[in-house]
């Protein structure tokens, strides 16, 4: 009894590795060339030295990301200075009636001086009130506006980091989002930031660490594209020079 269960199972086993291999050939003949019987060679792990050395010149780090960061439906502007920053963001709380605006609580930010700007408009500076409920103030915010801790040309993509000043609903659920980006955070490839991440060890990291790519873009298994239901549908990258 017990051989001819055993042989059941071989059998079993020779019938599952022969669809295998007919699913596999099938594939190969599909992509038109021969199955790999051997496992490919990697010469290097990780990005290839020409990559880690690439580096582009500050002019095409903001071209670049400009490129990329419009494409997903984003907005660019350059500003020289914090000062030209809070009269663009001034311009638009006035051009779209913003009346309540949250923002982090960082020095760079408190130079906007967006409360003498905005005399009209309620300016809240992220947890400077222990009694209040801050994420449901921000997601009662017209506008929303975050320091950026890094940004990637390559991907156009902007790195901010929380932290119990920083925090994560600033960037989220406002319904205008603006990043300040002082240029010279700017980086060529995303593996420059998360080399430093690294650097940093665990005890060194933030709260979270949030990537940004643009205004929230979802699609559901239609593929009908939605903006703005997870996040700001909005978004301005201010790229201060």
């Amino acid at each position: 009894m017990t051989e001819t269960h055993a042989e059941w199972l071989k059998q079993l086993e020779a019938q599952s590795r022969e669809k295998q291999q007919r699913f596999m050939s099938r594939i190969a003949g599909r992509l038109g060339h021969p199955q790999l019987k051997e496992r490919p060679q990697h010469p290097y792990r990780g990005a290839p030295d020409f990559w880690r050395q690439k580096e582009w010149t500050a002019e095409e780090k903001i071209e670049q990301f400009t490129s990329n960061f419009l494409s997903v439906g984003g907005h660019v502007e350059r500003v020289q200075g914090m000062e030209e920053a809070s009269a663009f963001i001034a311009g638009k709380a006035r051009e779209m009636s913003a009346k309540y605006i949250v923002r982090q609580d960082e020095a760079e930010l408190t130079a906007l001086s967006l409360e003498q700007e905005l005399p009209e408009a309620d300016v809240a500076v992220w947890n400077s009130d222990a009694e209040d409920n801050w994420k449901a103030r921000a997601a009662g915010a017209d506008f929303g506006i975050v320091m950026a801790d890094h940004a990637v040309a390559y991907t156009g993509s902007v790195v901010v980091e929380s932290a119990k000043e920083k925090g994560r609903s600033v960037s989220l659920l406002p319904t205008v989002l603006f990043i300040i980006i002082p240029a010279l955070r700017l980086k060529t490839r995303l593996g420059e930031v998360l080399t430093g991440f690294d650097e940093r060890g665990r005890a060194g990291l933030p709260a979270g660490i949030h990537f940004i790519s643009g205004p929230s873009r979802s699609s559901d298994i239609e593929n009908d594209l939605t903006i703005g239901v997870h996040g700001p549908g909005i978004v301005y990258a201010l790229l201060v020079e």
